[in-house]
């Protein structure tokens, strides 16, 4: 495990789990949400983020956690040496965007970029959710079960799995 890509749909515990391998393995950490968005929360221009992702697909090890732009989506998939999958009910899913909402009444949640508004990114991430069946779907499935022999792939489909998956690859950790 060198590479490691985590992915999923918004809320998911992507970038919990994902700091979590990172004190586990030593291995760098790059939030999407860091090199997507400056730090006023404003989105990046494309070209620089396209260079920013470039640059960290070709250094030795790395784990990216989030989507981004759904090309270099594919080319971090195509890269990577592990896939996390983190494929939780949709309802599950709601109900994390909206603890996580909750939560920033008191505290920023890990990962947002400085000066981001909880409200917009909650909002951003309902209207993300409510589109995600047209991505996360069967079709996604089977490209993803295509790159499986090359790959150590992660499929984790609900909270216990999660728990699990946690407790079996990162010690002292409650997700």
């Amino acid at each position: 495990m060198k590479r490691v890509a985590v992915f999923g749909k918004p809320g998911s515990g992507k970038s919990t789990l994902s700091k979590a391998l990172v004190a586990e393995s030593g291995i760098p950490l790059y939030p999407l949400d860091s090199i997507v968005y400056q730090p006023n929360g404003e989105a990046v221009e494309r070209d620089v983020f396209d260079a920013a992702h470039d640059d960290i697909l070709s250094k030795e090890s790395w784990i990216i956690d989030g989507f981004g732009p759904i090309g270099s989506f594919y080319q971090r998939l195509e890269v990577a040496d592990t896939l996390v999958y983190i494929d939780l009910p949709h309802i599950t899913s709601y109900w994390l965007v909206t603890k996580r909402l909750l939560q920033a009444v008191k505290v920023k949640p890990q990962g947002w970029p400085d000066g981001s508004s909880a409200l917009k990114v909650t909002w951003q991430s309902y209207k993300t959710l409510r589109l995600c069946p047209k991505f996360w779907n069967q079709d996604f499935a089977n490209k993803l079960e295509a790159m499986a022999p090359d790959k150590t792939v992660h499929v984790i489909r609900s909270l216990s799995e999660l728990n699990h998956f946690v407790s079996q690859h990162v010690s002292k950790l409650e997700v």
